[in-house]
């Protein structure tokens, strides 16, 4: 989140930021409204504080003289400024309440390098990578291919859990294994992360530090009865990890890897991608996420961004770097690339991966700091995070990419080992 007296003593850069988002600029206004509700409230408060701190002084100077007559008035007066107190202190509750509410709904500022743009057909292509294949034959889209195949059900998902879900079978299901096990191979051995294996359930705390509350609990599956919801993605437990702490900056940046599955409701998305893979309930993911210092954010940030494209140049998937701008920009984020992969069954180019620098709005929101060198005072560790890749869209990347025209599906080199027979 941003810090309350920033917002105020910037209030026209919060502006422009939030208009740079296609936001409806109502709630900068009803924060403006509601903090000078708050300032002026706090004012009268403290004079009326004074003013009984002074005047209780003067009651007892005359109840030591006995002179009770003059100082009955008195007390009669402080009875209706204590009440007035006790009503002025309610309101300032009830407003301080709807301001930090206001502040938790206020996005992140857009770095001055995000591009203006309503939607993502406004983002900038960055570059291209690979060769998009040709075929002798009309590609196929991964859902016909899986199903003739017999390694995609979603027929029997549906009747076990509804739509948007899938079964993985036999070559699918040990596809998505290896794509698990190569993800995490690559970045922990070769790009130096540490791997993390985090809870699938989290506390709202937890949600809350990340931003996906109290903004997008639509979006969000959460345990009846319990202050636990299900992970949308592995960012969320992973870089709460360090909530509250003061980090050592020599020991940043702070590179963490981890596999789960992710789970969203997808409450926004009615009628879009209801074939395939593209997107469900339930998914899994090879997050990324770093710690950094402000000065190497950006470095950092197109760090993870070549870790995950490294991923797709091994398996041979050809792919495109865009950026986003402000009217596609996450709540949270504030500067991402995303990484879209070539998918010729559908002739289009799909997200595959979003990274994303978030300065220090999600630090202060979780309370994590660093100290540097030589000085005394701490200050806010930047976070970043990016998927590494998305393991459901990258199979079903390598089944349309990799088609034969006899159905089959040639396997990615760099995938064979994990096919080996080792039993």
């Amino acid at each position: 989140m941003l810090e309350l007296r920033f917002i105020r003593e910037h209030i026209d850069l919060v502006r422009k930021k939030t208009a740079l988002r296609r936001l409806d600029p109502a709630i900068i206004d009803r924060f403006t409204a509601t903090d000078s509700r708050r300032l002026a409230l706090l004012g009268e408060v403290e004079s009326l504080k004074n003013l009984r701190n002074t005047v209780s002084q003067e009651i007892a100077e005359l109840k030591k003289t006995g002179a009770h007559d003059q100082a009955e008035p008195l007390i009669t007066k402080m009875r209706e400024v204590s009440a007035r107190i006790r009503e002025l202190d309610n309101e300032l509750a009830e407003v301080q309440t709807r301001l930090n509410d206001i502040v938790m709904a206020i996005p992140n500022l857009c770095d001055d390098s995000v591009p203006e743009g309503d939607n993502d057909s406004d983002n900038i292509e960055i570059r291209k990578w690979g060769e998009i294949p040709e075929f002798t034959f009309t590609p196929r889209p991964h859902w016909e291919i899986g199903e003739e195949l017999d390694i995609l059900d979603f027929e029997t998902s549906a009747k076990l859990a509804g739509a948007r879900f899938a079964i993985l079978k036999g070559f699918g299901s040990r596809l998505s294994r290896a794509l698990v096990n190569f993800f995490l191979d690559l970045h922990t051995q070769k790009h130096g992360y540490t791997e993390i294996l985090p809870p699938f359930m989290v506390n709202s705390k937890t949600m809350t530090g990340t931003g996906q509350l109290p903004k997008f609990a639509d979006d969000l599956f959460r345990i009846q009865d319990w202050d636990l919801w299900l992970i949308p993605t592995a960012e969320v437990p992973v870089t709460n990890i360090h909530s509250g702490e003061t980090l050592v900056e020599d020991d940043l940046p702070l590179k963490y890897t981890a596999y789960t599955p992710c789970f969203r409701s997808e409450a926004g998305s009615y009628g879009k991608d209801t074939r395939g893979l593209i997107r469900q309930h339930q998914f899994e993911k090879v997050e990324l996420v770093k710690f950094t210092t402000p000065q190497t954010s950006e470095q950092e940030l197109n760090a993870l961004l070549a870790d995950a494209e490294e991923v797709l140049q091994l398996l041979r998937l050809p792919y495109r770097v865009v950026q986003l701008c402000g009217g596609d920009l996450g709540f949270s984020a504030a500067k991402t690339y995303d990484i879209e992969v070539w998918l010729p069954g559908q002739s289009a180019y799909r997200e595959i991966s979003s990274c994303s620098n978030y300065h220090d709005f999600q630090a202060r929101r979780m309370g994590i700091r660093y100290r540097p060198a030589g000085e005394k005072k701490s200050r806010l560790v930047h976070t970043l995070n990016g998927s590494g890749l998305a393991v459901g869209r990258t199979l079903l990347a390598i089944m349309e990419n990799y088609q034969q025209e006899d159905g089959t599906i040639r396997l990615p080199e760099v995938l064979q080992p994990y096919f080996e027979k080792r039993f």
